[in-house]
């Protein structure tokens, strides 16, 4: 399907890069999805550009300064604090 070819020493490298060890099947069967995926961006360069510039307009809201609430506020409703801070589970 692809005429866009992928070395398998490029499938190899990329391969060591994410840590994945493929046997030489799946170096073959890779070369050709990859040059399948690069054949497919290939067909984006037919994709006609756009003249116009579109109108841009910020939709951000300007920054307002208010009241904030209290630690004590803040704390009200977490299911568990300690020392005057939110308490999450540990991450291991």
């Amino acid at each position: 399907m692809s005429d866009t070819s992928v070395d398998p020493e490029e499938v190899r490298h990329v391969a060591d890069l994410a840590r994945v060890d493929l046997d030489e099947d799946d170096v073959e069967r890779f070369a050709e999805q990859f040059g399948d995926i690069l054949a497919y961006f290939e067909t984006l360069d037919e994709v006609p550009e756009v003249e116009a510039e579109p109108d841009l307009v910020n939709v951000m809201r300007s920054d307002e300064v208010g009241e904030c609430l209290s630690q004590e506020e803040a704390l009200a409703n977490a299911p568990e604090t300690e020392d005057g801070y939110f308490k999450g589970p540990n991450v291991s």
